[in-house]
């Protein structure tokens, strides 16, 4: 039968049209027509409340079409690198079925026995230091022992004790000397290795819960640490306690990263590690510098105008890791006048000198453009610059910085 509209029809819609609208030009589009709710007087009610719900339905899905069409529109007008995944340099690891175990390696991967027995020590120290870090708060140490002058930090004095502690037990370790205080101590008269360490590099962020490190040089007893260069050590370690803790360790035929996992054991998480020549990623310390040298300004301005990606949180362990993990990168700490670099040779430029230079990376002692390996160590704490890291940038250092 025909029907007049009932009363309020015209009311409802008015508001449906209304509310239309309103999400209409909430997208940004415009209906160019509302004549799907103009009711008849003929049409009863239901079918008016039908007509207009499938009728909004069909709006709602237009306009999500439309957002998404509009979301696609915008997503082609972003300009190149838009997103963080163009500057960002994310792992290419894949998961594997098994990992070799720290034993494996070493006993394929290092010839000489007491070299693997020396290894196997130094990474068991490493593990109590990750224990300490875990539940020691970071505060001043009650005693200050150090000879610079620096503030120490309760987690550097137990690090220390702990590296001192598995040197001196150990069979195979002949003398020992710390960043902490640097003299060689002569820790086993029938030992056969001096070892080096700084026992926690970072000291300034650790209290930033960032990540810090160990580095660990080591050299036999045929040359010594005194009057030999980083080119003479048998081994070197480095470990990073962050979110996990993993070791470079320096073996016969490359570099290996060990990664701390369940009990406490080492497995092997990258093998044969490789540094490419090439790099978008830059880790610049002592920029102050850059207020003296000419070529380190220019670098900088460099390395930002082609749009390399910053990497660089003031600690030497995870800022020079990264070139193995990322398979490329470099770090620069020049020097000048006002402005000097202040690296360690035995403590921290050695070890990392011979990891690089395994990995197929490139390294500068910062003044005439040598091979930092090739450094003579004539003290204790003799202090240098560096540039460690792909082949390509360590040269690109060399020429606009020193000029070589």
């Amino acid at each position: 039968r025909v029907c007049a509209p009932a009363p309020g029809t015209h009311r409802v819609q008015a508001q449906a049209m209304s509310g239309t609208l309103r999400l209409a030009t909430a997208a940004g589009i415009l209906l160019s027509s509302a004549s799907a709710f103009t009711t008849p007087a003929s049409v009863p009610l239901r079918t008016v409340a039908k007509a207009g719900a499938t009728s909004r339905a069909s709006s709602v899905a237009a306009l999500r079409m439309d957002a998404g069409t509009k979301a696609e529109k915008d997503s082609e007008k972003k300009p190149e690198g838009y997103g963080a995944s163009h500057t960002s340099f994310y792992t290419s690891a894949v998961a594997k079925d098994s990992y070799a175990t720290l034993d494996d390696i070493l006993d394929k991967k290092v010839a000489d026995d007491g070299v693997r027995t020396v290894i196997t020590e130094m990474l068991d120290a490493c593990v109590k230091i990750t224990q300490a870090l875990r539940v020691n708060l970071v505060t001043v140490a009650d005693a200050q022992n150090s000879v610079f002058g620096d503030v120490q930090l309760g987690v550097d004095v137990i690090a220390d004790e702990l590296m001192w502690e598995a040197v001196k037990s150990s069979k195979v370790c002949r003398e020992g000397a710390s960043e902490e205080e640097p003299v060689i101590v002569e820790t086993n008269k029938d030992g056969r290795f001096t070892v080096c360490w700084d026992p926690l590099d970072g000291s300034s962020i650790v209290d930033n819960n960032w990540a810090v490190g160990t580095m660990i040089g080591i050299w036999d007893k045929t040359t010594g640490m005194l009057g030999a260069t980083g080119r003479d050590q048998v081994t070197s370690i480095v470990v990073l306690y962050g979110p996990r803790t993993t070791a470079l360790v320096a073996c016969d035929d490359g570099v290996y990263e060990f990664t701390c996992g369940e009990g406490n054991k080492w497995f092997a998480s990258k093998e044969k590690i490789q540094i490419k020549p090439e790099s978008k990623i830059f880790s610049p310390a002592n920029m102050r510098a850059a207020q003296e040298s000419e070529g380190y300004d220019s670098l900088l301005k460099h390395w930002m105008e082609n749009r390399y990606t910053l990497r660089y949180s003031g600690g030497l362990v995870p800022d020079v890791y990264q070139c193995f993990t990322k398979e490329m990168g470099v770090f620069a700490n020049p020097t000048a006048p006002n402005s000097p670099a202040k690296l360690r040779v035995a403590f921290e430029v050695a070890p990392y000198g011979l990891l690089v230079e395994k990995a197929g990376g490139k390294t500068s002692d910062g003044v005439t453009g040598g091979a930092v390996l090739d450094i003579k160590i004539e003290s204790v704490d003799q202090r240098c610059a560096a540039c460690l890291g792909s082949s390509g940038e360590v040269d690109r250092f060399n020429s606009m910085v020193l000029k070589k």
